[in-house]
């Protein structure tokens, strides 16, 4: 018999594309008001690995990955997905987004996106909400690319500053281990 056990608490990651670098001094206090202080902030990554976003937010793309401090329960993330689309729509223009946000978390073993769009590698947590598996990790190989992980997350620069973000979640993860058992 498999006997539930409560999943450990999360790192929330957010992935930003935008068209204007500029823009992230309007978001960043909406994400802090909503998520928390922030923890990590990536590099600006360019977003030239797909035309998906360019007839509705131009090009050149950018994206910009926050971590938050505070860690969250999983089973949260299809609430974080349905306030960073209400962020979106305040920021869009005539109907068009000029910011993407990708919400996800990251766990000691695997990385996870949330998204509104249904596929086979996808389990549907609530909301109109599914969770897209899109990087494990390994003690051997660390995080590995899987056939469907979008390219951009499955780049050098990426996968490096995810490795970071793990390292820093397992240090969070044990401090408040040690919270409880004090």
């Amino acid at each position: 018999m498999s006997i539930p056990k409560h999943p450990e608490p999360a790192k929330l990651v957010i992935g930003c594309i935008m068209n204007d670098k500029a823009l992230v001094e309007s978001l960043f206090p909406f994400l802090e008001k909503e998520f928390g202080p922030v923890d990590m902030i990536s590099q600006w990554l360019d977003f030239a690995y797909t035309d998906y976003y360019y007839k509705e937010m131009g090009i050149p793309l950018f994206r910009k990955v926050f971590v938050f401090k505070p860690l969250i329960a999983q089973e949260d993330l299809a609430r974080i997905k349905e306030t960073t689309n209400e962020i979106e729509e305040r920021f869009a223009i005539s109907g068009k987004r000029n910011i993407n946000i990708d919400p996800g978390y990251l766990v000691s073993s695997r990385f996870i996106l949330a998204t509104g769009k249904e596929y086979s590698h996808r389990i549907y947590i609530g909301r109109n909400i599914y969770a897209d598996l899109t990087l494990m990790y390994s003690k051997k190989e660390g995080f590995k690319v899987l056939p469907w992980t979008y390219p951009d997350y499955a780049s050098e620069s990426m996968i490096s500053f995810l490795s970071k973000v793990r390292d820093k979640y397992l240090l969070d993860l044990k401090a408040e281990k040690g919270k409880t058992h004090d």
